[in-house]
């Protein structure tokens, strides 16, 4: 429990830190030199080295890989790749993705390709209504944490993205319930994934 904690808190730190690099430029697309820049500032706001940025199992190391897959893009961009994951950390996907032996290397390329639309909603949104019919109630105390989170963030002038989304996914899961009480099926798109990460 403790450990939990204080990762939350870490990956908060690093999450502001992210926000407030790519809240500045936008449209700036990310290069060699800024990807170095970033990597030297997560690492001095967390607890790691520079050595861990070439090890993808560490934090730093899995961010200096995800800078450099998406080398080009703009902030606004990354930014939108690091809401998918912080949405996926939150469901507990990329928790399942590594118990069956999935790299973080394998999911950051397979999500990059990706962008957070209706789609993806739609499937996080599944994973919730799965969770929902393990244990009945939990939809509703996560939608009405999410809208404390979302309510203190914007109180506080953080970035929103994260908490919205949250707020979107858990409130689309509560309406597919009441409307499609059926609804059950895993997506096309979560099959593969689990065949790339479980089945090499």
């Amino acid at each position: 429990c403790c450990l939990s904690r204080a990762e939350a808190r870490r990956d908060a730190a690093k999450v502001a830190l992210i926000n407030s690099l790519f809240n500045e430029l936008p449209s700036r697309r990310i290069t060699k030199e800024f990807i170095v820049e970033s990597v030297q500032e997560a690492v001095a706001s967390t607890s790691g080295t520079l050595d861990d940025a070439d090890d993808p199992s560490t934090s730093i190391g899995a961010y200096h890989y995800m800078l450099e897959s998406n080398m080009g893009k703009t902030m606004l961009e990354f930014q939108e790749l690091m809401t998918i994951f912080q949405l996926l950390h939150w469901n507990g996907s990329l928790k399942a993705l590594r118990e069956t032996k999935c790299s973080r290397q394998e999911v950051i390329s397979y999500y990059s390709q990706y962008s957070l639309d209706e789609k993806m909603r739609s499937h996080m949104a599944l994973d919730w209504i799965m969770k929902e019919r393990e244990s009945p109630g939990i939809l509703s105390q996560e939608l009405r944490m999410a809208l404390r989170e979302l309510e203190e963030a914007r109180k506080a002038g953080q970035e929103l993205r994260f908490y919205k989304e949250k707020k979107e996914i858990l409130s689309l899961a509560l309406t597919q319930i009441y409307s499609d009480p059926d609804t059950s099926s895993p997506s096309d798109d979560q099959l593969s994934l689990t065949a790339l990460c479980g089945y090499h």
